[in-house]
């Protein structure tokens, strides 16, 4: 959407002139275009990792990964699985952000 000012100076029609937008309203697309491919990326990773994830036999069972299990309860948290994929992910954004 663009919004418009009409300039006075001379001109014909009471002292009007051309109507031109405004520079600050204009949208930077390429930026939005650059997140919308990110998320794509993102999204792709995560359902490779639904598919193929029961393949890879240490994820989920590391050491430091709570587990309780009783009669009529269980619990599971993966604690340490959690902290490992947020240093690789930590990692992977430092370097994707020092390149741009």
């Amino acid at each position: 959407m663009r919004i418009f000012r009409i300039g006075t100076g001379k001109g014909v029609g009471g002292g009007r002139t051309a109507v031109r937008p405004y520079k600050n309203d204009m949208v930077d697309i390429n930026g939005f275009g650059k997140i919308l491919i990110f998320l794509g990326i993102i999204s792709t990773v995560v359902g490779i990792l639904f598919v193929f994830g029961s393949r890879i036999p240490w994820l989920g069972k590391l050491p430091g990964d709570i587990y309780i299990k009783k009669e009529n309860f269980m619990f599971y948290f993966p604690l340490a699985t959690s902290i490992l994929l947020s240093i690789i992910l930590s990692v992977i954004m430092l370097f994707i952000g020092r390149r741009q």
